[in-house]
């Protein structure tokens, strides 16, 4: 099997990891807290939700690209 298909699937679940405990946080109690007082969710949620598309992006695009080839 080719490794940039490994990487990219690897890279999908990974961001679809991350996505989840980041919309997870969104619900959380503490977070709806946060966000009602400051306006924005806790810098981790954010970083989660951020790096989880991010690599869900990047895991695509490899997987799609190995399998043009």
């Amino acid at each position: 099997m080719n490794p940039q298909l490994l990487v990219g699937i690897a890279l999908v679940a990974a961001g679809a990891v991350l996505v989840g405990f980041g919309l997870n946080a969104t619900e959380a109690p503490l977070g709806q807290l946060s966000e009602a007082l400051t306006g924005s969710y806790p810098d981790r949620t954010i970083w989660q939700l951020a790096g989880g598309a991010a690599a869900l992006c990047v895991g695509i695009l490899l997987t799609a690209r190995s399998r043009m080839r």
